[in-house]
């Protein structure tokens, strides 16, 4: 089975800073990219950073658009006190069909994985 993972873009700068991590054991896994992903990464003023990021990018298999429905998502989510960029990649994660929260892997129904 392939697990598919979305990770904004707090995500995708981790493997980039100075500080040691914890690595994440996931076996099999797709990366998913989005458009607001995209999006977030121009407004980034680390230029080297920036490319490692769209290095790590094009392992990506998927990219999840801003369509309608993510841009619906995106504002009901605003409206519980989501901030925009977030509220945009939890709308793309979730459009996706599936993402991952906290090392736990979720349906889109919520159920666990």
């Amino acid at each position: 089975m392939i697990v598919a993972v979305y990770l904004d873009v707090c995500c995708l700068n981790r493997p980039f800073d100075e500080w040691v991590q914890e690595r994440v054991r996931t076996g099999e896994w797709q990366l998913i990219s989005s458009e607001a992903i995209l999006v977030e990464l121009e407004k980034m003023r680390n230029l080297e950073k920036k490319a490692s990021i769209f290095n790590l990018l094009a392992l990506a298999t998927r990219m999840q658009e801003i369509n309608q429905a993510v841009e619906e998502r995106s504002r009901q989510l605003e409206g519980l006190g989501f901030g925009l960029f977030d509220s945009f990649h939890l709308a793309g994660a979730e459009a996706s069909g599936y993402f991952s929260f906290y090392g736990r892997s979720l349906a889109q129904d919520g159920s666990q994985t």
